[in-house]
């Protein structure tokens, strides 16, 4: 299933020949932040259709990762999970990311949306803002919810790293 985006490319499930490109975004695009290439195998692997793609022509523009998870907090930045939790309440946005030459086009707003989709069935949708970014976050409807944690929590994301909220229902 392709979801079209523009001329540019469109948002395709991720497959495992996507995961080594992946890595190489995600380490351009969070250096102050890296993750090992397992996260995101296991993040694939233990929720398959929260895992996409940007594809342009054969290339990985970007990547979307979401998997069900608790609204109390973020899993710790660079570690496996092992499962998904077995009473979820909430979607977890892992990462969103268009490859730095790529952006300001609009084009992460589909991995937004495709993953905002696999959040209705949960009353939230939570994710870390980092790199100043809790404003686009914003237009999607999330809400800085940094207050209602420990601020240790956070701190393995960055002296910037806020939660967000978005309640899909009430």
């Amino acid at each position: 299933m392709a979801l079209p985006l523009n001329p540019v490319g469109f948002w395709r499930p991720m497959r495992q020949d996507d995961l080594p490109a992946v890595g190489g975004l995600a380490a351009r695009a969070h250096p102050d932040l890296p993750e090992d290439d397992a996260v995101f195998a296991e993040r694939l692997a233990l929720f398959p259709e929260g895992a996409l793609i940007l594809a342009a022509g054969d290339r990985v523009a970007g990547y979307a990762v979401g998997h069900p998870f608790h609204c109390a907090g973020p899993p710790k930045l660079n570690t496996l999970l092992g499962a998904l939790p077995a009473r979820p309440d909430c979607l977890y946005i892992h990462d969103i990311v268009v490859a730095p030459e790529l952006r300001g086009q609009g084009l992460a707003a589909g991995g937004v949306e495709a993953l905002l989709n696999l959040a209705e069935p949960y009353p939230a949708t939570t994710l870390v803002s980092v790199y100043g970014t809790a404003a686009f976050w914003t237009r999607f409807g999330f809400e800085d919810a940094s207050d209602r944690m420990a601020p240790d929590v956070l701190a393995g994301y960055g002296p910037d790293a806020r939660w967000m909220v978005r309640v899909t229902r009430a």
